[in-house]
């Protein structure tokens, strides 16, 4: 072991957030050291949010050309995998190579160390290289951890014996099955079922929750399920895998009612966060810890701070990003503002679109408050653009204002900006149903809906 190599700021992981904080703190002027032994900028831009956004535009593409026929002439549509394999490959993740991000942290001044970081003693993080060598660094300032997630696999008797797939190895694809079983219907799962089926692969859905995106509005996941079915995609809800084999011929999944076979089988089944050997133990943290909560400064110990998906606030890059703006601001010395998930949003890139956030009725009702909703679609736009909908808006009837909305549509995402908005500055329904909303747009149906609230 050499000896230990002192700094102001180790940061543990350099997902987007951790990526962030440290970059973000060396050009404030302190000594950061970068750790991590995976890909530099985490999950999002290699494996997540880059790479399937730009299969979902590939689909989206093939879509509207098979709409021309309908609404503006002829078309011929040939889907070809190649320019989405090679698009991923070379635009978005330099062949899954991170030297472009390695070198934006040290031109920010920083320093990286490629391998697995360990917490050894308080202020300390010890990492391990891929050469096998030993470097402890001592924190004066502290530690952020940014450790991140893996893709899980339930246990479902045979699945961990075969040759399964995560979305790790669904972006790299070169070349697509024919048929394609995918275990869990949440955002992952429905948005590759939707890209894959749209390109010709025939696909089938296993879900263990009574809908796909069961976290979602019913109204949503109803409105997704419709399209699914009108694509010919499969979807088994309500069905747990009971068994899983693979052959010559591909996979098997057992289920209590009958089986379902398929030549590659997805596993998207939920996440788990990489906080195994940690050594939480050195700083008075559970070591078998699922998740850190933090404080609203994102504190987690004494000198120790925490972003992204081990907090549990929700495993987005937009959150994770907050998160360490909160971190860089603490660390900094400035005087907030601090941690507020009152209106963090998330969007589900099926077509159509599902975009929410805040609380959703059931769970508005669950913590007691006097709910009032409203549901409509989206209204003269969406007619024209043939997306229903549907949108419903969740209110605190006693306060007047909004503290949950979901918009299901082709702008879903887009027109969720205005209910971010009015959920994180209260602003009052009243006043949000009588301002003005420009005519034609997809955001003018919230109007009615705000004032059937009032």
């Amino acid at each position: 072991m050499s000896d230990a190599i002192e700094c102001d700021v180790v940061v543990v992981g350099l997902g987007p957030g951790g990526e962030h904080a440290a970059g973000s703190l060396a050009k404030a002027g302190l000594q950061v050291v970068g750790v991590d032994q995976r890909l530099v900028g985490g999950e999002c831009p290699y494996y997540g949010c880059i790479p399937t956004k730009m299969m979902v535009t590939a689909a989206e593409k093939l879509r509207e050309g098979r709409l021309v026929e309908r609404h503006a002439g002829t078309s011929v549509v040939t889907p070809d995998w190649n320019p989405v394999a090679d698009r991923i490959r070379n635009e978005a993740t330099d062949d899954w190579n991170d030297q472009v991000a390695v070198d934006r942290l040290v031109e920010a001044g920083g320093t990286f160390a490629r391998g697995r970081g360990r917490i050894t003693a308080p202020g300390m993080v010890t990492v391990t290289g891929p050469d096998g060598s030993i470097t402890p660094y001592v924190a004066r300032r502290g530690i952020v951890l940014n450790t991140g997630t893996t893709p899980a696999a339930p246990p479902v008797p045979g699945l961990a014996e075969t040759p399964y797939s995560t979305n790790r190895d669904m972006v790299q694809l070169t070349e697509l099955p024919a048929s394609l079983a995918i275990l869990g219907g949440g955002a992952i799962g429905c948005e590759l079922a939707q890209v894959f089926a749209t390109f010709g692969v025939e696909v089938t859905v296993i879900e263990a929750s009574p809908r796909i995106l069961a976290m979602e509005e019913p109204e949503a996941s109803e409105a997704v399920q419709r399209a699914f079915d009108a694509a010919g995609i499969t979807v088994l809800a309500g069905a747990r895998a009971q068994q899983v084999e693979h052959g010559p011929h591909g996979f098997r999944v057992v289920l209590a009612d009958g089986t379902v076979t398929a030549e590659q089988l997805l596993v998207a089944a939920g996440r788990r966060n990489n906080l195994q050997d940690l050594g939480l133990e050195h700083l008075g943290l559970d070591p078998e810890a699922r998740v850190l909560d933090p404080d609203e400064r994102m504190r987690v110990a004494e000198g120790v701070w925490a972003i992204g998906d081990i907090t549990g606030k929700g495993a987005f890059t937009h959150m994770s990003m907050y998160q360490a703006d909160v971190v860089i601001r603490d660390l900094t010395g400035v005087d907030g503002p601090w941690a507020d998930y009152r209106a963090v949003g998330r969007v589900t890139f099926t077509a159509p679109e599902v975009g929410s956030v805040g609380l959703s009725e059931a769970a508005a009702r669950e913590r007691g408050v006097n709910v009032r909703t409203a549901t409509g679609d989206l209204g003269t736009r969406g007619w024209i653009a043939e997306e229903p909908g549907p949108i419903k808006l969740v209110a605190d009837a006693d306060k007047g204002v909004l503290i949950g909305g979901t918009v299901v549509g082709s702008m879903g995402g887009e027109v969720l900006s205005a209910i971010v908005t009015a959920i994180h500055a209260e602003v009052p329904i009243s006043t949000l149903a009588n301002m003005h909303f420009a005519y034609p747009t997809f955001h003018r149906a919230l109007q009615p809906i705000l004032r059937e609230l009032v």
